[in-house]
């Protein structure tokens, strides 16, 4: 009798264990098993993968490992991968990036129980990804090497085509940096939705492109080093480059509007640790897992819309958003790359 006493309060001992973690709603499926790990391909920045992962395994005991990539390297690997997955998760870097995985068959479906506090507009209703941050596109001037040229900080596209800034700004190429990708499919948007017209652009603004870089970053620390005199980037980039010592740079944003994106993460389809990589999505939406991105000076919106907001965020009601379609952009990305490879700019090498 006291051994059936024993054996019926280990099964309500575990119905009760269970119960719990339904309770914080994972999603996850506890009866699958996996590695006890997750291999994470990251598009924020090194530091912020860095301390997302960390804390990540803090918080649940999962281990987690990182490779850092931009977007469109991001999506290369995942592509390679597609018959034996390298990565379980994807994080960090611009919605559209996972909406061309998407539709390619590249990552699987999977709403998170804690996906119902994200907007709408920060996920896909399918479930393919869901939006972790949010970023807006602008322009980083390095005030000095403007004065010297008698112009002010630029606040519209038209002032980036000025022939005094010529070999003097830096961007990102769109094939392979999410960032540079933006500013494109931001010029597609302001064209009505003419990409011969975007690129029409793109092409009078690329004698004033000093070189496209493979990361939607780098701009930052060119523009910090005086090499250029402005580049486009994701304005939290600007904001932490001169956090780390560069007083003379200036974020401005262009007046006839500007894109955004929405930091995503998703769960790669063949992934050989389902149930972490979905322990991982469950807690990236949660409002510890948004709040670390100021600690480690990312200065993006949270998606979440009970995380804490540092007073470095721009607040994205006060500049002009251009509409961005995520599943739109994807769905264009890879034919649009190609044009602007042979219309405007060959991609850098590796």
């Amino acid at each position: 009798m006291t051994k059936r006493w024993a054996v019926a309060l280990t099964a309500l001992t575990v119905v009760a264990a269970t119960a719990g973690c339904a309770k914080e709603g994972s999603g996850a499926d506890n009866s699958a098993t996996d590695g006890h790990v997750v291999h994470v391909v990251c598009g924020a920045t090194e530091d912020w993968c860095a301390a997302t992962t960390k804390k990540f395994t803090e918080r649940t005991g999962v281990k987690a490992d990182f490779v850092r990539l931009s977007s469109g390297e991001a999506l290369a690997r995942i592509k390679a991968g597609k018959s034996n997955a390298e990565f379980d998760v994807w994080y960090g870097g611009p919605a559209d990036g996972y909406a061309a995985a998407g539709d390619e068959g590249l990552l699987e479906p999977y709403v998170s129980a804690n996906a119902s506090v994200i907007p709408a507009k920060y996920k896909d209703p399918q479930g393919v990804w869901t939006g972790v941050y949010v970023g807006a596109l602008g322009f980083c001037s390095n005030t000095k090497l403007l004065a010297k040229k008698g112009l002010e900080a630029p606040d519209a596209w038209a002032d980036l085509l000025d022939p005094k800034l010529s070999k003097d700004i830096g961007i990102a190429h769109p094939s392979t940096s999410g960032t540079s990708y933006t500013a494109l499919w931001t010029q597609v948007q302001l064209a009505g939705g003419d990409e011969t017209k975007a690129l029409e652009y793109m092409r009078k603004l690329h004698p004033n492109v000093l070189q496209y870089t493979k990361s939607g970053a780098a701009p930052a620390q060119m523009v910090a080093r005086g090499e250029v005199a402005v580049g486009v980037i994701f304005s939290h980039d600007c904001v932490a480059t001169m956090e780390a010592g560069f007083p003379d740079l200036k974020v401005s944003f262009p007046a006839e509007g500007t894109g955004y994106e929405t930091g995503g993460v998703a769960l790669v389809k063949g992934a050989k640790n389902p149930v972490s990589a979905k322990k991982f999505i469950d807690w990236a939406l949660t409002t510890e897992a948004q709040e670390i991105g100021p600690t480690v000076k990312a200065y993006q919106f949270p998606t979440n819309p009970d995380a804490k907001v540092s007073d470095k965020v721009v607040d994205l009601s006060s500049i002009k958003m251009v509409e961005y379609d995520a599943a739109a952009a994807g769905e264009a990305k890879s034919a649009l790359n190609k044009r602007f490879d042979a219309e405007v700019a060959q991609a850098p090498k590796s």
